[in-house]
């Protein structure tokens, strides 16, 4: 066996290989460490890696359904604006 002598050893090194925290120099030797090493390493995937992706997914959808003005390049209109609320143009796509 390479270092995997058990369901719990496997699941502790499955999550550290995941969640690229590493293997590095020094790591829980008991069940209880690993255990405990591998809910905070999920526990920060889950507080960092997940709510970034969803805020940068909703700016880059609200980048996407800015709507310019043609006229004065005017931005952040309303989706159910017709007309531009600087220099009252009709926007496009109305």
């Amino acid at each position: 066996m390479h270092g995997f002598t058990s369901i719990p050893t496997s699941v502790y090194w499955a999550i550290s290989a995941v969640t690229t925290v590493g293997f590095g120099d020094l790591v829980p030797k008991t069940d209880l460490g690993r255990a405990i090493a591998s809910v905070m390493m999920l526990l920060g995937w889950g507080i960092l890696a997940v709510p970034t992706g969803i805020i940068s997914a909703e700016i880059s959808q609200q980048r996407r359904s800015s709507r310019t003005c043609a006229g004065c390049l005017a931005g952040d209109h309303e989706q159910s604006a017709r007309f531009c609320k600087s220099c009252g143009s009709k926007l496009p796509g109305t």
